[in-house]
């Protein structure tokens, strides 16, 4: 099955300079190194592995010991896993967002104390609040951070700002309306309430949910 094994591009990693390292110091760092090399691999292909599954196939693999899985059943796995993998990468790159963002919307809707608002906007409180909604046409006094799936922060507040809802992306019009005054809310906002199709110049790709943390300060006509 060694057609398969992507994982061997791990080991042209350039070689350290071990001069003033002890041998077992060296091959724990190697060792390390191979595995964090590893990790970033999978984390990008294979976002949902169960690494215990991958940690006792790698580490029966490696001692030489009798595998639960027998030869063809690991090819037959791994062609699979090669023929999908081919599939997503031929796909158009909108087609591909989209079910980037599905999976990442999926994932959020299952972290705990998470609720769904209209359009798909996903809620978590972080701070309640007990004071007057907005409405449609409001000014709205707020501190935010927003964020990409990935976490990369694309957008925050170094002060509180004023906004007017109508002037606003149609996740933060529709979720902000919900909120009273002194809440502070997390919101995964998807792209179709965002920047959709279209994106945001550099920042947003077009298809990308963002993910907002939002303290409403303040409303007013």
């Amino acid at each position: 099955m060694s057609r398969y094994l992507f994982f061997i591009l791990i080991l042209s990693l350039p070689a350290a300079d071990a001069s003033e390292q002890s041998p077992s110091k060296n091959s724990h760092d190697l060792a390390y190194s191979l595995g964090a090399s590893l990790g970033e691999r999978l984390r990008m292909e294979v976002p949902d592995l169960q690494i215990q599954a991958l940690l006792e196939g790698l580490k029966q693999a490696y001692q030489g010991k009798p595998l639960i899985l027998d030869d063809a059943r690991i090819e037959q796995i791994l062609a699979q896993h090669e023929a999908l993998a081919t599939t997503g990468a031929q796909m158009p790159e909108s087609e591909k967002a989209l079910a980037a963002e599905q999976q990442f919307l999926s994932a959020e809707k299952n972290r705990i104390g998470v609720r769904e608002l209209t359009d798909g906007i996903l809620l978590t409180a972080l701070a309640p609040g007990c004071g007057k909604k907005s409405q449609a046409n409001d000014q709205v006094r707020v501190k935010y951070v927003g964020r990409l799936p990935d976490g990369t922060i694309f957008d925050q507040s170094t002060q509180p700002q004023w906004f007017r809802l109508d002037s606003v992306i149609s996740g933060w019009r529709s979720a902000l309306q919900q909120m009273p005054v002194g809440a502070k809310w997390r919101l995964v906002i998807p792209s179709a309430q965002a920047y959709g199709a279209d994106g945001a110049g550099e920042l947003i790709a077009p298809y990308t949910p963002l993910v907002f943390e939002i303290e409403l300060l303040d409303a007013r006509p």
